[in-house]
């Protein structure tokens, strides 16, 4: 098989193949025009894409193969396509490093602020800084993309609205993508970040234990209030022996709040939580439980509900 054959199933190169098989292999099978003359003449890439058999989806850029491709062919293409310093970045990336639930048909692309991109396609979402420290850089992403840190704050200020930047947030620290340190650390290396008090206060609960919009949502429904800080995500072992986690816990007056999100539509979540309900106020303590939509339209409520709960249990408040 010649270098620009067919690669329809993605095998590891064996330790004797050629440097062109391991570039295909970490590159999806897409090269820039600069690596693919160095494998091949300029007369043979024309003929072969001329012929349908290969792809040149952007200038200057080459798809060894003649099948559509897939997302990470899509990123390849990308960051190919664009100047020297072209990485993905933000949601894109964060989805490239492992985030789930998360994934947006767009590509973001972080490029130099003096380069210049070339005809950009309506999928590729191009984002300029002045600012690209090497330690925000993941050279070996594929394709490179920013590092985990530098990934979120950029979502997270290029999200839609406040409450996408706190839910980006919170879920990359759950789902340990990334540290709230490490966070902290690009805020402070950053000069001008958008929603920069929104996305401090979202690392902040996030490293306080909320691990969903909703949890962050009720420790700002809290604070707004003037109640005591709820422990978050709190560790029990049920009846049955078994580790169950708690949303917030008022330490020190008995009362607990659980905040329902979407998973409470499956019956058999829904009942598991039911059980870890019951089991506490067999114990005495008092259990609050709100829907996430409450939490968000209809914090006053919220707000009152729980505060009258903590003055039951004898908070002086």
């Amino acid at each position: 098989m010649d270098g620009l054959g067919s690669a329809d199933v993605r095998e590891l190169p064996r330790d004797d193949a050629s440097d062109l098989d391991f570039l295909r292999f970490r590159q999806h099978d897409v090269l820039s025009r600069d690596q693919a003359l160095a494998h091949f003449t300029d007369a043979a890439i024309r003929h072969r894409v001329a012929s349908g058999r290969r792809q040149r989806p952007r200038r200057g850029v080459y798809v060894l193969q003649a099948a559509p491709g897939d997302d990470e062919q899509r990123r390849w293409i990308a960051v190919l396509a664009g100047p020297p310093g072209t990485v993905t970045a933000g949601r894109t990336a964060l989805t490239q490093l492992g985030l789930r639930g998360f994934a947006v048909p767009a590509i973001h692309l972080l490029m130099p602020s003096a380069a210049r991109d070339r005809d950009t396609p309506h999928d590729v979402l191009v984002h300029r800084t002045r600012l690209l420290d090497p330690a925000d850089v993941h050279d070996l992403g594929s394709p490179p993309c920013t590092m985990p840190a530098r990934s979120v704050v950029d979502a997270a200020q290029w999200a839609r609205s406040d409450d996408e930047a706190r839910a980006i947030v919170a879920a990359t620290v759950q789902q340990r993508l990334v540290g709230a340190a490490e966070v902290r650390a690009v805020l402070a290396r950053m000069s001008s970040v958008r929603r920069r008090p929104v996305i401090v206060q979202a690392v902040n609960d996030a490293a306080g234990g909320a691990g969903s919009l909703p949890e962050a949502q009720f420790l700002a429904l809290c604070r707004r209030g003037g109640l005591p800080r709820p422990k978050l995500r709190v560790s029990r072992r049920d009846t049955d022996g078994r580790q169950r986690y708690l949303d917030a816990l008022f330490e020190g007056y008995g009362v607990h709040a659980e905040i329902d999100g979407a998973q409470h539509l499956d019956v058999r979540g829904y009942w598991a939580d039911m059980r870890r309900q019951n089991a506490l106020w067999v114990s005495g303590e008092r259990v609050l439980r709100f829907p996430a939509w409450a939490v968000r339209n209809k914090p006053d409520e919220v707000l009152e509900t729980v505060r009258s709960a903590l003055r039951a249990a004898g908070w002086p408040g």
